[in-house]
């Protein structure tokens, strides 16, 4: 269950999102959040846990996912173009293709299935819970 604080926060918008993650350094529970649809383009969700979030249509371009957890989380549809996913988290990730990754920065860092391995090794370290 998602922090009910950490979603409200969100739909706060970008520039209040950023700031509260800037003076606060606790990572945000967004886990099976249901965020379809939003725009979270800009957003700095480095470290957020977002496993089995709904995702569907989300705008992340240019977001800073790096860290975060992703794993189960539902991307049909979503835009990932620019976002960060150093590091990231997204085995067992739905609906996620490699030309919705490709256009992200640093996803050869992801950990990710081998079916989103799109042309580039994977990390060989598993994710720890």
């Amino acid at each position: 269950m998602p922090n009910d604080e950490h979603v409200a926060m969100l739909a706060r918008g970008v520039a209040a999102w950023n700031k509260w993650r800037a003076k606060d350094d606790e990572a945000p529970d967004l886990s099976g959040a249901g965020l379809r649809g939003l725009d979270l383009s800009g957003f700095n969700l480095s470290r957020a846990d977002l496993r089995g979030a709904d995702l569907r249509g989300t705008n992340l371009r240019a977001a800073n996912l790096s860290g975060a957890r992703l794993d189960g989380a539902n991307f049909f549809k979503a835009v990932l173009d620019g976002a960060d996913l150093s590091g990231a988290f997204l085995n067992g990730a739905q609906f996620l293709n490699c030309a919705q990754l490709i256009v992200a920065q640093n996803w050869q860092s992801a950990f990710r299935d081998d079916a989103l391995a799109c042309g580039a090794s994977i990390p060989d370290r598993m994710p720890s819970e």
